[in-house]
């Protein structure tokens, strides 16, 4: 199998209190290692490095000589990608600001037709297992379906180190791990190679011009 380009999409930009702050780069890099460990190659995107500005336009909404390059970076890593995963802590029962902020800065059409897995993290005891279901539609609309199993993480301070290494029963949370990323990668592989058969935006194509495009048929 041909390894595939998956983006790890992480959503803090904690810088605390309470410490230690910023969970999610623990959790990141556990979730890299494992994927990087079954052969294939991580892009980790940070909130914090990307430093995005709350979203006041994304990126189809700018002229193409007007994109600020960094928006347009980024937008040529999330394309690229054959997968994702989705990184997040549980704030106030919701997904990160952060992460939803990064997603909303690109086009629907840049994550379609690709995989998803959600792993949220949180320092108590119900590892954001509700920010977790709510990223479930978000993902959906983006076009990067989530796969079925998603993976929490509680008291994920005592879980990892700050290298993303379990700190006891590695072997069991890799384990716990494997079941998700087995799914995104099934997905994922076959995702990439029917895309090389049948081009999926030729029967649904982006949208291009107003959102009027996804409205039924009007009645007379």
């Amino acid at each position: 199998m041909r390894p595939l380009r998956i983006a790890v999409m992480l959503g803090s930009t904690r810088d605390g209190p309470p410490r230690p702050a910023n969970l999610g780069r623990r959790v990141g890099a556990f979730v890299s290692s494992i994927l990087e460990r079954r052969g294939h190659a991580v892009d980790v995107v940070d909130p914090v490095e990307e430093d995005l500005p709350l979203l006041v336009k994304p990126h189809f909404a700018y002229a193409p000589n007007q994109v600020p390059p960094k928006l347009d970076i980024l937008n040529t890593r999330l394309l690229e990608a054959d997968a994702y995963v989705a990184v997040t802590p549980e704030y106030n029962h919701a997904p990160s600001p952060a992460l939803l902020n990064m997603i909303n800065h690109i086009g629907s059409s840049v994550m379609s037709y690709k995989p998803s897995l959600i792993v949220s993290y949180s320092a108590g005891q119900w590892g954001g297992a509700r920010a977790a279901v709510l990223l479930r539609p978000m993902l959906s609309e983006m076009g990067c379906l989530p796969v079925s199993a998603m993976i929490h993480v509680p008291k994920a301070a005592e879980v990892f180190d700050e290298a993303g290494v379990p700190r006891e029963d590695p072997a069991q949370w890799e384990s716990y791990f494997d079941r998700g990323a087995s799914q995104l990668e099934w997905w994922g592989v076959a995702a990439r190679e029917h895309k090389a058969v049948v081009d999926p935006f030729a029967a649904s194509p982006a949208l291009t011009s107003t959102p009027k495009e996804r409205n039924a048929p009007q009645g007379p």
